[in-house]
């Protein structure tokens, strides 16, 4: 069973020995880590230390989630912004 008080992304990157992880519940959290399974480790332990860190510096703590999500993806695309056409007349 899985731990986890919030949810986590875990996203591929390009290169195959990393992953990078964050938390959409938890601001400012985030991590890498060298296999999905070392992600999921990483990250339990880790929003422990960043809760704790932001109760330290007297910050709002997001209630836990009671139905945290794992969600595993490729890495996210940038969006290209589409640049507008300005005709001069």
């Amino acid at each position: 069973m899985l731990d986890l008080k919030y949810s986590l992304v875990i996203e591929a990157t390009k290169d195959p020995t990393f992953f990078g992880f964050y938390s959409p519940e938890l601001e400012g959290f985030t991590g890498i880590g060298h296999s999905i399974e070392n992600c999921l480790y990483q990250a339990k332990w880790a929003m422990a230390e960043h809760v704790a860190l932001l109760k330290e510096k007297r910050l709002p703590v997001p209630k836990p989630n009671p139905r945290p999500i794992i969600l595993v993806q490729n890495e996210a695309r940038k969006r290209r912004r589409r640049k507008a056409r300005v005709e001069l007349v």
